[in-house]
């Protein structure tokens, strides 16, 4: 065989062995066939939806599978409904069922395909949780039970000696000895100077007997100061073969220490068709012992529990009858059934009833013939039922409604249910309750009954004529008294302080407040507030809607004592007034500006008058230093937008970093939101002032008034331009007084294919921008100062033209053409 050929044989094999692999995986996984939507519970399915979607599957694949492993199409209806429902209780939502593809929902797209030889989805069954639980299987699967022998406990009485083990003899006393002899294939041991003695098939207690016999009769004196203790040494292994319904049938080789327990748990338990309550032990061809492990789960008896020997055989039989549990138990799944047991018996086995199980009665599906029914099994008749095979009981709950129940709610001290009692009547549950608050509304009760027909009707009282017994109302099952407070019939009264308190903002309403009380619960008054000329504004009920000048708040004029004193005169308020406190007409908080650069002394300083200007505070300042850039001078000052770039920064990649982002947040808010400006998102936060004529003309139009927080900075001689945006480089570039505009942007390489000439601009060190003027077909660019920033920016995207928009054109000339035509062939 060639090499060509020997690949193309390895191939084969790979996707025969990966095609059987995959038919393999499918056929252990459960088919759905059998499963009935309406059985499984809201936590089984939310477990299933978990696994999927951890698995990365969303709820139309899910479906798909189901599909594919056999469910019914009525049954995958209703898996979808109860998922939609599930989904709706999570997100509160009330929507209609969708059962449309929505891969999105739930989990990424994985394309699944129910045809592809991928086993990603095979791997795991996901459906394993909907499947009915088998009574008792799980034992024998927890990884903290392995039913492993203790080797360290004394060895059991009734422990049978067999070849290879090894027996520990110690006598002590008058005489002191310690053999450790091993059991021969035929079953003896050899004790030095006394001789041969079997012990095989021999319990360790008759094997004792033996040895203080066969010692007593070689002159020790046993019993008579002299005593002999015999223990198991190594313990030997025995061969158990296991077969039938387990997991994995073959011979084991165990511990001779080991129970039937063990042995089960060594070969993973029985199968879903395994019996586990006619567990068979063989022995010698005869059947020794039946297992029933409901004993160990219901009662814990293990006395069927037997300590294997070798050779023996462990035979778990397929079960004979098999009932479901569904419903209001503690324990639903399904239960293995022998001769005997009655449906009081599986009761007992899944735990009884839950504690809002219908107990009266249990439906029953049953086989009958080719199909089933359904059967009532009553109370009384539990402990004569037979299960017989295959049927299914299903434990309802009680009905969530009361018999005797009655309802007060709203005013009352004690609101909530009670009991109806024979002749009870509104007053005497008004008093049940503890009687009324002080804030109920006595004009006016309601009872919400229930009708015959199961729809509601309201009928209402009068509260004082019930509590004064002048009106009787009997009551019914169901009826829902509502007394209403003063405070839910009305809006929630507020006062609200605005102005020079500590902290203003709304206040709950009281009777008599004045407004000291209100200023007391503001914080009392700020540093600067005035105490007289305090304004009350109050609603008016009364406006003439017909008159332009009808009033539409009262206002009041209040003058307090500041130390809010109790007084005769205090202006009470009413629900819903406003009050305002002022500042003091001569209160001023200090405000101050900030010196950068080259001054003599930068720094802080406190604004000593309204009309100190700029060439004030330089003069402050000390003057300017030899080497300062008295153009390049600017002002910083808050201005109503906080996207402006910040001239502070002296590196170049920096401030075209900045920019950027500057704008892409200036896209992002101007999609958000539709009340933003561009022109007034962008401005900045400086000021264009002409610091070399301040100077010059102190006092004069250009010299402006400080403002609080303003910041003046005057900077070194600038010895560079720097050029940025839409050129081929952008860089710094040393300024020479004989270089253009487009010098510079030669400089940085000259302007790029996206760059929009006509748009370029000058920012000053100043903080004042000029940008290029357009006159007929040139563009006038700005003229450059050392420290300046060149941008050009960035063409806008072209539209293009559509296809419409090429067909309306076309349209447009043809009329055009027609038209002009018509007019030629008219002149003619």
């Amino acid at each position: 065989m060639n090499k060509i050929n020997f690949r193309i044989f390895l191939v084969v094999i790979i996707i025969c062995f990966g095609v059987i692999k995959q038919t393999s995986a499918q056929t252990n996984l459960q088919n759905l066939s059998s499963i009935n939507v309406d059985d499984l519970s809201d936590q089984q399915i939310t477990q299933l939806l978990q696994q999927a979607q951890n698995a990365g599957l969303s709820d139309t694949e899910l479906i798909q599978q189901a599909q594919t492993r056999g469910m019914t199409s009525g049954q995958i209806q209703k898996l979808q409904v109860r998922i939609q429902e599930i989904r709706n209780k999570a997100t509160g939502k009330s929507n209609p069922v969708d059962t449309t593809n929505d891969d999105n929902k739930t989990g990424r797209k994985l394309n699944y395909k129910p045809d592809s030889l991928d086993t990603t989805f095979i791997k795991k069954d996901f459906f394993e949780s909907l499947k009915p639980k088998i009574f008792g299987a799980d034992i024998f699967k927890n990884k903290n039970s392995s039913f492993e022998p203790n080797l360290k406990l004394a060895t059991p009485v009734n422990y049978i000696i067999g070849p290879d083990d090894q027996l520990n003899i110690n006598v002590y006393g008058n005489s002191s000895v310690n053999w450790k002899l091993e059991v021969s294939p035929e079953g003896n041991i050899n004790i030095p100077g006394i001789g041969v003695l079997n012990v095989g098939g021999k319990t360790i207690e008759q094997a004792t007997s033996n040895i203080k016999s066969k010692l007593a009769a070689n002159n020790y004196a046993i019993g008579r100061g002299t005593n002999v203790q015999v223990s198991l040494g190594n313990i030997r292994s025995i061969k158990v073969i296991i077969v039938g319904q387990v997991q994995k049938p073959g011979t084991y080789t165990l511990s001779s220490l080991s129970t039937v327990f063990n042995a089960l748990y060594a070969s993973g338990g029985p199968t879903d068709n395994g019996s586990l309550r006619q567990i068979e032990v063989i022995r010698n061809n005869r059947i020794i012992r039946h297992l029933d492990v409901y004993d160990f789960l219901v009662k814990g008896d293990q006395k069927d529990n037997v300590s294997l020997q070798d050779q023996d055989i462990v035979r778990v039989p397929t079960y004979r009858t098999r009932v479901q549990l569904v419903g209001e138990v503690k324990i639903p799944a399904l239960f293995e059934v022998v001769p005997g047991e009655s449906l009081d018996n599986i009761l007992n086995y899944a735990g009884g009833f839950t504690d809002s199980a219908y107990t009266a009665r249990i439906k029953v599906s049953q086989v009958s013939d080719q199909q089933r029914k359904i059967t009532d099994v009553l109370e009384a008749d539990y402990k004569n039922y037979i299960p017989l095979r295959g049927d299914k009981y299903t434990i309802e709950s009680i009905i969530n409604r009361f018999q005797n129940r009655v309802v007060i709610k709203g005013a009352v001290f004690k609101p909530g249910d009670f009991e109806l009692q024979n002749g009870l009547t509104l007053t005497q549950l008004i008093e049940k309750a503890a009687g009324l608050k002080e804030d109920a509304f006595m004009e006016r009760g309601t009872i919400t009954r229930l009708k015959p027909d199961n729809s509601t009707e309201i009928i209402g009282f009068n509260v004082k004529d019930v509590i004064s017994k002048t009106v009787t109302i009997p009551l019914q099952r169901e009826d829902i008294v509502n007394i209403s407070s003063i405070f839910d019939l009305r809006d929630k009264y507020i006062v609200t302080i605005n102005g020079s308190v500590r902290k203003p903002g709304k206040f709950a309403f009281s009777e008599n407040m004045k407004v000291e009380d209100l200023i007391l619960k503001a914080g009392g008054f700020a540093e600067g507030a005035s105490t007289k000329r305090i304004e009350v504004a109050r609603r008016v009920n009364d406006a003439d809607p017909t008159s332009r000048n009808s009033s539409v708040a009262q206002v009041f004029s209040v003058n307090i004592d500041g130390q809010l004193k109790p007084a005769e005169a205090n202006f009470v308020l009413n629900p819903f007034d406003i009050v305002s406190i002022y500042t003091l007409p001569g209160f001023e908080k200090q405000k101050t500006v900030k010196v950068e650069g080259e001054v003599i002394y930068p720094g802080s300083y406190t604004i000593k008058s309204k009309n100190e200007k700029i060439s004030d505070l330089v003069a402050r300042a000390g003057g300017l230093t030899a080497s300062a850039d008295v153009e390049g001078g600017s002002l910083r000052r808050d201005n109503i937008a906080i996207l402006g770039i910040d001239r502070r920064k002296a590196d170049t990649l920096e401030i075209a970093r900045e920019r950027v982002d500057r704008m892409s947040r200036l896209k992002r808010s101007y999609k958000d939101s539709t009340k933003n400006d561009v022109d007034t998102v962008m401005r900045n936060n400086f000021v264009g002032i002409d610091l070399p004529q301040i100077l010059k003309a102190p006092g004069s139009k250009n010299d402006l008034l400080l403002e609080d927080g303003d910041v003046l900075r005057v900077p070194k001689q600038q010895q560079i331009v720097r050029v940025n945006g839409q050129v081929l480089y952008p860089s710094a570039v040393v300024y020479e007084k004989s270089k253009s505009f487009n010098d510079f942007v030669s400089n940085a390489g000259g302007y790029g294919p996206e760059a929009l000439r006509r748009g370029a601009y000058v920012v000053y060190p100043n903080g004042t921008v000029k940008g290029t003027r357009k006159f007929l077909f040139f563009n006038i660019h700005p003229g450059v100062k050392p420290g300046s920033e060149v941008y050009v920016p960035k063409k806008p995207a072209s539209k293009g033209n559509s296809a419409q928009t090429i067909i309306g054109l076309t349209t447009g000339l043809a009329s055009l053409g027609a038209i002009i035509l018509g007019v030629l062939s008219l002149r003619k």
